[in-house]
C-alpha cells in the first residue's frame, strides 16, 4: 500500500478514531495485506455494551460538489444511497496494490449485487493521474464497472482522514461509517463485514439498481488496446506485441504485417493450450529464448509466467499458481510458487529475470531446473541502494540488460536502477531520489526528474526510458548519468515528427532492433517507431489485420436510422458507409455486412451479404430489392475496418447493427432505399 508523505498537510477530522486504519502502513505503494481485520465501532442497543453490531454511529461525510464522476450519468450523494451498503475505495491508478485489489472488488460486486455500491475515490499521486482523461483511461484499462469520482486535490481523501493507497471505508445503509482498512486482502475482511451489515439492516436494504453509464460503452474498438510491451526479434524478423487490453500477444513482422495471435479469443482467464484456446489476463513483459522458439510472457494479472512454443503453437504455465503472493519463494518449484504481478522480463544465460512489481523485488527462474528465487530487493518499498538483499525497490516494471548489468525502472520512485547480472556488486540508482520526488527535467543524476517511467531498453551503449506520465522518451548515459529527452512534446498527444516535435501518450514497453526503437504507445493504442540515428518518430502501420480482428468483438454500435417511405416501383437499396473526417476505409482488411429484412413479403433483398476492401473515404454498394405495400425493417450487421489518414494512422474496428425502417406506399416519388451511415471517430479525436 502507499502512504502520502510531504505532499499535502491533511487535517485530522474529529471522528477519525472511528476509522482505525491498518496498524502497519509502509511509506509507499508497498506489498502486504494491510491490517488483519476491519476496525471501527461496535456497540449494543442504544450504544451500550451488549451484542456486537456493525452499525455506525457517526454520519459519513457527504461528497463535496465540483468533482468529476465516471461510470454514472450524474454525481452521486450518500443521501441518495440510503438503504445501500456503500464501500469507498481510495486509490490511485499507478499503484500496484490498488490494481491488485480489483479482483476482490469485482468479487464483492458480483456476490452482493444491488445491495452494495462500490465507489472509487481516485486521489491521484502523480500529476498525470489527477487528470480526468487519465482517470477515464484507467477505468477502461482495468475494466472498472462501478462509479468513480476524481479527487485530484485530495478533498475527499482529507475529510475521510485517509493516508494510504488503497484504503477502503464501509458505510451502512443509514449513512454511518462502520469502519475502514488500508491495504490488500480486501475480500476476506470486507466480504463477511458486508454480509453482516446486510443482515443487520435487512428491513432497510434498497435492492433497486443504481443507473450505471460505463465509460467503456462510448469507446470504439481499435486493433490494439493499451499495448503494454513490445519485443523486437531482428534475427527472426518478428515483432511481439503484448496487447494487454485484449488479453493476448500479437506476432507480426518488423514491418507490421500480422502473422499470428496468442490468446485468439481475447477473453480473460488462465488456461493453457494452443494459441487459439489459451487465456491470458493483461500480459506485460516478454522475453525470447536464444533459439527463437520460445516466447516467455509475464501474464501480469494472472500472477503467472507463461511459455509459448512458437513451433508447436502451445502455451504452458511455468511459474505461478494464479494466486497473488504475499511472501517470497520458499524453495518450492516455480510452478508451485505464488507470484505478484510479474511485469518486465529479461532472459540471460538460462536465468529468466522477473520484475515482481507486486513484491517490490526482482526474482529469477533457473529454466534448467525450474527453481525460483529472489535476486534483488528486500520486499520493502523504497529507493535504498546497497547489497541486493537489503536494497529497496519501488514497483519494478521494465527490465533491460547490456549483457553485464541489469537495468530497470521503478515507477513509484520515478527512478532508474541497475545491478550486476552475476550477483556481484550492489544495487545502484542512476536517476531518482525519493518515493514522492518526480517531475519533468533533464540533467545529470539526481538533477533529472522523471514521472512514473515504465519502459526501458538498452541500445548502442545508451539506456532508453519510457517516461510514461511525462509522455516522453528519454536517454540515460550509463557512465555520466546524463538524462535528456529525445522524443515527445509538452503534453499527451498523437503526432509523428522529429524528436520533441512528436507527441506520445503514456509510452510503455520499449525494444530496439535494426536501428529503430519500437514503442508501445499505450494510451494511443498504437506502436510507434523511433529512428535511433535521427530520433524521428513514426507510427507502425499494422497490415493483415484480419488476423487481429478475431476475438475482439468489443462493443456493438446499434443504430436506428430515420424511416423512409418508398414507391412500389423501388428496385434498389443503396448502402453508403463513410469513414469519419480524416479517416478512410481499411483496404488491408475486408469489411462485411450481413443483410436481412424483417418482412420479406414487403421487402425482399437480392443479397444476403455485402463486403468491400478499399482505402477510399467511403463505400457505396447497390443491392437489388423487390417490394410490395406495407412495412419492413432492413437490418445490416457486421464488422467494419477503418483507419486514420497518413503516418499517424490508428486503425479501428466497429461492430455495427443498423436498422432502417421502410414503408412501401403508393403516391411517393422516392424509388430507392438509401441506407447511409457515417462511422464514429475514436473517443477524444
Amino acid at each position: 500500500m502507499a502512504r502520502l508523505i510531504g505532499r499535502v498537510d491533511l487535517p485530522r477530522p474529529a471522528w477519525l478514531g472511528i476509522v482505525v486504519l491498518a496498524a502497519v502502513i509502509a511509506v509507499a505503494c508497498a506489498g502486504g495485506s494491510g491490517g488483519s481485520s476491519l476496525t471501527g465501532t461496535s456497540a449494543g442497543e442504544d450504544g451500550d455494551a451488549g451484542d456486537p453490531t456493525l452499525s455506525g454511529s457517526t454520519p459519513a461525510p457527504e461528497f463535496p460538489a465540483g468533482h468529476t464522476w465516471f461510470n454514472v450519468s450524474q454525481p452521486l450523494s450518500l443521501a441518495d444511497l440510503r438503504g445501500k451498503v456503500v464501500l469507498l475505495d481510495f486509490w490511485t491508478s499507478g499503484c500496484i496494490n490498488c490494481q491488485q485489489i480489483v479482483p476482490d472488488l469485482n468479487r464483492l460486486e458480483e456476490e452482493f449485487g444491488d445491495e452494495l455500491v462500490i465507489i472509487g475515490v481516485h486521489s491521484g499521486k502523480y500529476d498525470r493521474e489527477q487528470e480526468d482523461q487519465s482517470v477515464r483511461q484507467s477505468l477502461i484499462r482495468y475494466g472498472l464497472r462501478h462509479p468513480v469520482v476524481n479527487d485530484p486535490d485530495f478533498v475527499i481523501w482529507s475529510i475521510y482522514g485517509v493516508n494510504a493507497w488503497p484504503t477502503l471505508v464501509l458505510i451502512d445503509p443509514e449513512g454511518n461509517v462502520v469502519g475502514g482498512r488500508a491495504g490488500e486482502g480486501v475480500y476476506p475482511i470486507f466480504g463477511p463485514a458486508i454480509a453482516a451489515v446486510i443482515e443487520e439492516f435487512s428491513d432497510q436494504i434498497d435492492r433497486s439498481p443504481i443507473a450505471i453509464d460505463l465509460e467503456a460503452q462510448g469507446v470504439s474498438t481499435s486493433i490494439l488496446s493499451f499495448p503494454s510491451a513490445v519485443l523486437a526479434d531482428e534475427a527472426g524478423d518478428r515483432l511481439f506485441i503484448a496487447d494487454a487490453g485484449h488479453n493476448r500477444i500479437l506476432i507480426a513482422g518488423l514491418d507490421g504485417e500480422l502473422r499470428d495471435v496468442i490468446g485468439g479469443s481475447g477473453q480473460e482467464g488462465l488456461e493453457d493450450g494452443f494459441f487459439e484456446e489459451v487465456l491470458l489476463l493483461q500480459p506485460q513483459g516478454l522475453a525470447l529464448s536464444p533459439d527463437g522458439n520460445t516466447l516467455y510472457i509475464a501474464d501480469t494479472r494472472n500472477h503467472t509466467i507463461r511459455a509459448a512454443d512458437l513451433v508447436t503453437r502451445e502455451v504452458t504455465t511455468i511459474a505461478g499458481t494464479g494466486v497473488r503472493a504475499f511472501a517470497p519463494p520458499n524453495g518450492a518449484p516455480a510452478i508451485e510458487t505464488e507470484l505478484a504481478s510479474p511485469w518486465g522480463l529479461v532472459l540471460h544465460n538460462g536465468l529468466l529475470y522477473i520484475a515482481m512489481a507486486g513484491m517490490h523485488q526482482i526474482w529469477t527462474i533457473d529454466l534448467a531446473d525450474n527453481s525460483i528465487s529472489v535476486f534483488a530487493g528486500s520486499g520493502a518499498e523504497g529507493i535504498d541502494d546497497g547489497p541486493r538483499n537489503r536494497a529497496t525497490l519501488a514497483q519494478p516494471s521494465g527490465l533491460a540488460t547490456d549483457g553485464t548489468l541489469l537495468y530497470w525502472v521503478d515507477p513509484e520512485s520515478s527512478a532508474v536502477r541497475r545491478v550486476p547480472l552475476d550477483g556481484s556488486g550492489e544495487v545502484e540508482t542512476l536517476v531518482g531520489t525519493g518515493l514522492f520526488d518526480f517531475g519533468d527535467a533533464d540533467g545529470e543524476g539526481t538533477a533529472a526528474l522523471l514521472e512514473h517511467p515504465q519502459g526501458i531498453a538498452y541500445a548502442n551503449g545508451t539506456v532508453y526510458i519510457a517516461d510514461t506520465y511525462n509522455h516522453k522518451l528519454r536517454t540515460v548515459d550509463p557512465a555520466s548519468r546524463e538524462v535528456r529527452v529525445v522524443a515527445g512534446g509538452v503534453a499527451a498527444g498523437f503526432k509523428d515528427g522529429s524528436g520533441v516535435a512528436s507527441l506520445l501518450n503514456e509510452p510503455n514497453g520499449l525494444s530496439a532492433a535494426g536501428g529503430v526503437l519500437y514503442i508501445a504507445d499505450e494510451s494511443n493504442n498504437v506502436i510507434r517507431v523511433m529512428d535511433l540515428a535521427t530520433n524521428a518518430v513514426s507510427t507502425l502501420e499494422l497490415s493483415n489485420i484480419a488476423v487481429a480482428a478475431q476475438g475482439i468483438a468489443g462493443r456493438t454500435l446499434r443504430v436506428s436510422l430515420p424511416g423512409q417511405t418508398i414507391s412500389p416501383d423501388t428496385m434498389t437499396l443503396r448502402i453508403r458507409i463513410a469513414a469519419p473526417e480524416s479517416f478512410q476505409m481499411n483496404g488491408l482488411a475486408p469489411s462485411e455486412l450481413t443483410l436481412s429484412s424483417s418482412n420479406e413479403p414487403v421487402l425482399e433483398l437480392g443479397e444476403e451479404s455485402v463486403g468491400w476492401a478499399t482505402s477510399d473515404p467511403f463505400v457505396e454498394i447497390i443491392v437489388p430489392v423487390s417490394v410490395n405495400g406495407g412495412d419492413a425493417v432492413i437490418i445490416a450487421r457486421g464488422q467494419v475496418f477503418y483507419c486514420r489518414y497518413g503516418d499517424e494512422g490508428i486503425c479501428l474496428i466497429e461492430n455495427v447493427d443498423i436498422a432502417l425502417p421502410v414503408t412501401v406506399a403508393a403516391g411517393t416519388s422516392q424509388a430507392e432505399v438509401v441506407l447511409e451511415y457515417v462511422l464514429p471517430p475514436p473517443t477524444g479525436s
